[in-house]
């Protein structure tokens, strides 16, 4: 009986707590389809007397490029995440299976490096980066987040559970340690990747302050940037279009969570993170 009303106690808090965090986004999806009359009309309720879907999202789709800015905020995170995965791999495997002088304090300065935000390097970054003419590319959007502390201290906790003995056969039968990386070890690690790759698309594809510094262009502009735009623009006080446009962007997000959803949840369990 105890265990009963432990575990009723339980889900009756986790499906709180879901309700809580999806509240915010089933609003969202409601007011996508009001018109501006019901958007702050006294009652609440979440289907419209007045279905507007059409309007709002023709809206939405029609007065901002919303297809080029997701186009664009594919590139950007696909391409810093490839670059991060091919520099976090090699360095994580050497941290975690390799022993030479300073292995330990290079590790401790990767988690210092895990405390320093973005906005510390932004502004010698930026200098650099006009120095060098590279502002208002996606090379400019990208080259920060190359290197990613994050990835190589998570790929360290699942490599360290790799059995060693695994490597040294391969070293025995004449493998180099980049051969052992990516044809032996790699392919058991894509769990963990699929973790980082969760993290690493969701923070560059939300991510409004490094764009919105280093891009003037609307045609680069990235979805939190193209709402802007669009907001101050084109949309001004329609909120049914606001937030119809806010649905299409953040479409793609639901979608790769569901598609790396189990990869991403042994990922994470299997590296010791909870």
């Amino acid at each position: 009986m105890r265990r009963s009303v432990a575990s009723l106690l339980a889900h009756a808090v986790l499906l709180a707590g879901a309700a809580f965090i999806l509240l915010p986004f089933v609003w969202m999806l409601a007011t996508s389809i009001k018109p501006p009359d019901e958007v702050f009309s006294g009652t609440l309720r979440l289907w419209p007397e007045r279905f507007f879907g059409w309007q709002n999202y023709g809206f939405a789709l029609t007065g901002a490029p919303l297809l080029r800015v997701a186009l664009n905020g594919v590139i950007v995170c696909l391409g810093i995440l490839v670059v991060q995965v091919l520099i976090a791999v090699p360095c994580a495997y050497a941290l975690a299976k390799l022993r030479f002088p300073g292995r330990e304090w290079l590790f401790i300065l990767v988690l210092l490096a895990l405390a320093i935000p973005v906005q510390v390097p932004a502004l010698p970054l930026y200098i650099a980066l006009a120095e060098l003419g590279m502002l208002n590319t996606y090379i400019s959007m990208m080259l920060p987040f190359f290197f990613s502390a994050f990835a190589i201290f998570l790929l360290r906790q699942f490599f360290r559970s790799y059995p060693d003995d695994i490597i040294q056969a391969a070293r025995l039968d004449g493998m180099g340690e980049f051969e052992i990386v990516w044809r032996i070890v790699v392919p058991s690690a894509w769990p963990a990747i699929a973790a980082f790759a969760v993290f690493s698309v969701v923070a560059h594809w939300n991510d409004l302050y490094w764009p919105l510094i280093v891009i003037t262009d609307g045609k680069l502009a990235t979805p939190p940037l193209g709402m802007m735009l669009f907001a101050d623009a084109e949309a001004g006080a329609n909120y049914g279009a606001l937030t119809a446009a806010a649905t299409i962007i953040t479409a793609p997000l639901v979608v790769v969570f569901l598609l790396a959803r189990h990869r991403f949840i042994a990922g994470v369990t299997m590296t010791g993170l909870k």
